[in-house]
């Protein structure tokens, strides 16, 4: 999935079908006096249905398709034939897709489920047909009722990504190169920051033939809750992850801090991010010899679980899979 192709906010607009109108139709044929009322009911209109697809992970595919429209039911006919219902639209979103109605920015739904199907707007009723209001009284109705109207309206969708590990680190913090390194993704890699401009996927395989998705989210910079940078757009994404990797790079002036303004950008976002399971890696640290590795240890953030790695040297990458797949399980 290239940086182009990743699309996680879109607005849309649909509307659902008509009912049909019920007919008003009296019996007439030969040798059959008084045939009476037999105008059958309108066909409903078709449904606006959102559909989760866990093959997806991009909301891409509406980028140029944003108007979805569903055909209003058949009309009815004689001998008390039904119209037909109109077709169903479905609409296939990403796991982890928010729906919102664009106008009050009330979340109207979140699909989670693979192949979950989730009504977004009602076909409209058809109408009865004639024959319904016959009666001893009235034994010769000469109305039908219309179709009701469908439902229309703008909407907005947004996706968090539901990957298992988010990867959390400033800019130039080597997560790009880590991804790459762990998955078969291919994200963009420079020396310089804020390579990565849109969130990237790629799926670890661990031991035995087992995977989990692991998210490379665009690089945080201290007050990126407040919409500095970049990471307030993308912090949303982090809200799915089951666990949150932190990167530190090993030539950090001070990693201690490095970390708790991390710690504290998602705070200011999400208090609730803070009970994730954490783990910190000190990255890069190829350069770094035994004595300055020890001096490192000596001096890291009390209350999280550090481990070195290099995603260049290979180094301590099999012990980060193993203690990722242990939080995750």
């Amino acid at each position: 999935m290239t940086e182009g192709n990743f699309v996680d906010y879109i607005k849309i607009y649909a509307s659902s079908g008509k009912g049909g109108q019920g007919s008003m139709h009296l019996h007439r044929e030969k040798y059959i006096t008084k045939g009476g009322p037999d105008g059958g009911d309108g066909g409903r209109g078709g449904h606006i249905i959102l559909r989760g697809d866990k093959n997806m992970w991009t909301l891409f595919h509406l980028k140029f398709k944003r108007h979805f429209r569903a055909e209003s039911g058949g009309g009815g006919s004689a001998s008390r034939s039904s119209g037909a219902d109109a077709d169903d639209i479905y609409i296939d979103v990403p796991l982890g897709t928010i729906i919102k109605d664009a106008d009050t920015d009330e979340v109207i739904i979140e699909i989670t489920e693979h192949q979950k199907e989730v009504v977004l707007l009602r076909g409209g009723k058809g109408g009865l047909g004639n024959w319904n209001f016959k009666s001893s009284t009235n034994q010769t109705p000469r109305y039908a009722q219309p179709g009701m109207d469908g439902f229309d309206g703008w909407f907005r969708m947004e996706l968090k990504l539901l990957a298992d590990v988010g990867l959390v680190g400033f800019p130039n913090a080597g997560k790009s190169t880590l991804l790459s390194v762990l998955t078969s993704a291919k994200p963009k890699i420079a020396d310089y920051a804020f390579t990565t401009l849109k969130p990237n996927l790629g799926i670890v395989e661990h031991r035995n033939h087992q995977t989990f998705v692991i998210a490379d989210i665009p690089g945080i910079i201290e007050g990126a809750a407040e919409g500095k940078g970049l990471g307030h757009r993308f912090l949303r994404h982090i809200e799915r992850n089951s666990a949150l990797l932190f990167l530190v790079p090993a030539d950090s002036d001070d990693i201690n801090k490095e970390y708790e303004i991390l710690l504290n950008e998602l705070k200011q976002h999400n208090p609730e991010l803070l009970d994730k399971d954490r783990l910190l890696a000190i990255s890069k640290t190829d350069m770094l010899d035994e004595e300055l590795e020890a001096e490192i240890k000596a001096d890291l953030p009390k209350g999280v679980e550090a481990i070195f790695i290099s995603s260049v040297a290979q180094k301590g990458l099999q012990e980060l899979k193993d203690k990722l797949w242990k939080m995750l399980n």
